[in-house]
């Protein structure tokens, strides 16, 4: 089987795409871009070594990430002494449970923070690592009963704690995390290692998705988009096709959907990876989320890069037939978006999106990741 993933996060350079002289002026750019951007987020870091709130380890997770990834670090020799306080900093937050978080969305921390982990040093924080998966693995849902309406949430995960649900978001920062380590996981010499069961995480993927052919529950359209989780769309409702109300797609969770589904490493001629491809390319834009006007603005264009990147699409053909180079416009949107201190902030508030310190890491993160495929 044809897997669709050659490349997900920076540092392993997964993703092998050649450079070109048209790419050459923008890359250069983005160097530039990227240098300030991390400059501000270093003038931001507190003294213990986090970002932003103590409380919310993913800030500085992913201050992190945006800090590891810059291509003008060298992975190869000792770090800054401030990324590695930091790094110090965020291992200590893990739990007897193994989760690294403060007192909850626990999920979305851990992942995050894995991530950061992984990419700076896997073999320091191996333990740490192999702790944190054993967490998330054991976040996944599994109601136990069947034919209730809790089947639908079964196979995912969600933010933890009082958020009893599954949700697309937390699956997919969690499949992230989960796949690229699951090496260390099988490393550790033990004869068996717990694993998420993937075939269900799968179906709860698909079933997030509005595609009617893999996907059975009662409000699913067949746009071939995809929806926050099972019943929930942030994007509303609207009449499909058919003229059946049916949950709206939006961007940011189809491109999450996506990546999700290169992770699950379907075939690229999947049914259910070619509607989504197709409703990417039907609805590009960098005006907005796609279904959301600018709420999530920045967490769009960052799972937009790493899931183009991921699925190795160079170009998206949209509706009219036009091949857009989406990492020539990307880029240049988010570096015409950056401010004059080097951050960067959406004016709208929803998902935290304005505070500049977890935004100015999307923007760099994005930018790095496409800066990463020029390569």
């Amino acid at each position: 089987m044809k897997s669709l993933i050659t490349a997900a996060i920076l540092s392993l350079s997964l993703l092998h795409a050649q450079d070109n002289q048209g790419h050459l002026s923008i890359k250069l750019e983005m160097q530039e871009t990227i240098k300030k951007g991390n400059a501000y987020l270093r003038s931001k870091q507190h003294k213990d070594g986090y970002w932003g709130e103590p409380s919310l380890p993913a800030f500085t997770a992913y201050a992190l990430r945006a800090q590891l990834s810059d291509p003008s670090l060298n992975l190869k020799k000792p770090l800054p002494a401030n990324l590695s306080k930091s790094l110090d900093w965020l291992a200590a937050q893990q739990k007897k449970d193994g989760g690294i978080y403060s007192t909850g969305l626990a999920t979305y921390n851990t992942s995050s923070a894995i991530m950061a982990l992984y990419i700076a040093d896997p073999v320091k924080y191996k333990e740490a690592i192999v702790k944190a998966r054993g967490f998330l693995i054991g976040q996944q849902t599994d109601w136990g009963v069947k034919n209730e309406s809790d089947d639908s949430f079964d196979g995912g995960i969600g933010y933890g704690g009082s958020y009893e649900h599954s949700d697309l978001s937390n699956t997919h920062l969690a499949l992230e995390a989960l796949y690229h380590t699951r090496s260390l996981a099988t490393d550790t010499g033990e004869k068996k290692v717990t694993e998420l069961d993937w075939g269900a995480a799968l179906e709860f993927v698909s079933r997030c998705q509005n595609l009617q052919a893999t996907n059975d529950t009662e409000n699913a359209g067949n746009d071939g988009g995809f929806v926050y989780f099972p019943g929930n769309s942030k994007a509303g409702e609207e009449l499909d096709e058919s003229g059946k109300t049916a949950l709206r797609s939006y961007g940011s969770m189809s491109y999450a959907g996506l990546l999700s589904l290169v992770y699950a490493d379907l075939d690229a001629e999947d049914p259910r990876v070619k509607a989504v491809i197709k409703w990417l390319s039907n609805n590009y834009t960098l005006k907005e989320n796609p279904g959301l006007d600018q709420q999530g603005l920045y967490y769009y264009y960052h799972v937009m890069a790493k899931t183009l990147a991921a699925a190795n699409i160079p170009a998206l053909e949209t509706k009219t037939g036009k091949k857009v180079d989406w990492r020539a416009e990307l880029s240049t949107k988010v570096i015409n978006t950056q401010r004059e201190d080097g951050s960067w902030i959406n004016k709208t508030a929803r998902w935290m999106e304005n505070d500049p310190i977890l935004v100015s890491s999307y923007a760099v993160m994005t930018l790095e990741q496409i800066h990463a495929t020029l390569r």
